[in-house]
């Protein structure tokens, strides 16, 4: 199934930012050229040689010490990678054992992991380009100044060993890796998100309802929704003269043959038509940050469970998550959703979809971590001073009555396992909820 060149665009720049293959790849291939580069352009321009110190290379002459110097510099640096490569995965295994699988996708999007496995084959790279430049038949050659980068590379990866290894032990840090999930998630917000929250906007249109002709288009394949080419379907809807009707939003999961959107006027629609149309969906094995706000609330509520759970008994590391949580709720509820509705020309509509609204969102941030935070005292306060610091920052009444509601639930459920002194600093800190947000208790 082809898809639409933006799709694709996207999905290789996701990719260039989320991988291990695609940057180190361009990083050694780039100093591998360079290598045969500059070691070509010493033997055609001998001039180049002359700027090397003689104190450095004593014999411009002796091909044989560019040889040893650009072997052991290429022996080595395997080497390194190797050594790399071992702390790489043991970071891994820890991180997923201790907080979550999920967060393994956050680690390979590390850019100075990738930098680093990139610098260091490239280094290799470079060397071995280089020397087949180093011979003594049919005349000697030396390329002495290729050498000297080589040198110049083996220091530089050095240097950039003893800050992998201090950058590597700082994230494993739990509060690096909830900040840094929180950061990118707060940049998907502002990414789809783009308009600040307006309470008073007047509501949409409410969507059509399912008419007899409708015609279901199933997914060609199984996976979750990673991302959806909104103008896309509104460009093919308008073309075919049909509605769309988008029945699962980015990161649900679709089996291959459950319909993933109904089209009104389906008949409209040839073979074509519908590949193009699913071409739309940008579907895959695993969920990610490309407009799925809620996958990265996900990933601190599995680290949040796991740590207030009694096997593991970290509160510290739950009111951490909190904290970050609160802060992209924050942000979320500052900005306008986008428009469910899609029209052209005005006042005909064209699509149909769904995005996931405050409410939602927010029982994917708090409420799995209410129910086990029960009888954590420390927890459940910092539960609720996170719904007081959303309902401070949002002008919208109903943001703030839901937060109210969700404080409620989470005092009524720490009645259930806590005494009557801790019960006491929790529904007072509950009604400076009420108070600030404008609801009068009951």
């Amino acid at each position: 199934m082809n898809k639409s060149f933006p799709l694709i665009l996207r999905r290789a720049t996701y990719n260039l930012r989320g991988g291990f293959l695609v940057r180190p790849l361009i990083i050694a291939l780039t100093l591998g050229c360079a290598g045969a580069l500059l070691s070509w352009l010493e033997e055609m321009v001998p001039a180049v040689s002359a700027w090397v110190p003689r104190a450095i290379f004593p014999s411009h002459a002796d091909p044989q010490v560019a040889q040893v110097i650009l072997g052991g510099v290429a022996t080595s640096m395997m080497t390194v990678v190797s050594i790399v490569f071992a702390i790489l995965l043991m970071t891994l295994t820890l991180a997923s054992m201790q907080f979550s699988p999920r967060i393994i996708m956050s680690f390979s999007r590390d850019r100075v992991t990738q930098w680093t496995l990139g610098v260091f084959l490239g280094t290799f790279s470079y060397c071995m380009a280089a020397l087949p430049a180093a011979r003594s038949l049919p005349h000697p050659f030396a390329p002495v100044a290729t050498v000297l980068g080589a040198m110049l590379l083996a220091l530089i990866c050095v240097g950039w060993l003893l800050f992998f290894i201090h950058h590597i032990s700082q994230a494993i840090s739990v509060n690096h890796i909830v900040d840094r999930i929180a950061t990118e998630t707060e940049g998907v917000i502002d990414e789809v998100m783009l308009w600040p929250h307006w309470p008073e906007r007047l509501h949409q249109t409410q969507a059509p309802p399912a008419t007899p002709d409708e015609v279901a288009v199933a997914a060609a394949e199984s996976g979750y929704i990673r991302f959806i080419d909104t103008r896309r379907l509104l460009v093919l809807a308008k073309q075919y003269r049909v509605r769309i009707r988008v029945l699962r939003r980015v990161g649900h999961f679709v089996p291959a043959g459950i319909p993933v959107a109904m089209v009104a006027k389906g008949d409209r629609l040839d073979d074509d038509g519908r590949a193009r149309l699913l071409s739309a969906f940008d579907m895959g094995p695993t969920r990610t940050l490309q407009q799925d706000v809620e996958f990265g609330v996900l990933q601190i509520v599995d680290i949040a469970l796991k740590a207030i759970s009694p096997a593991v008994n970290d509160p510290s590391t739950g009111i951490n998550c909190v904290d970050q949580l609160s802060r992209i709720m924050i942000r979320f509820a500052s900005r306008q959703p986008p428009d469910e509705l899609m029209f052209d020309p005005p006042g005909v509509i064209r699509v149909s979809l769904g995005w996931i609204q405050f409410p939602r969102l927010l029982d994917a941030a708090f409420e799995q971590i209410r129910m086990y935070a029960k009888g954590d005292v420390a927890v459940s306060l910092r539960l609720l001073r996170a719904l007081g610091d959303i309902a401070a920052s949002t002008p919208d009444a109903e943001f703030r009555q839901i937060l109210v509601e969700r404080g409620w639930r989470t005092v009524a459920g720490c009645a259930e396992k806590l005494g009557p002194d801790e019960m006491r600093e929790l529904r007072t800190r509950q009604e400076g909820l009420a108070a600030l947000a404008g609801v009068v208790s009951s």
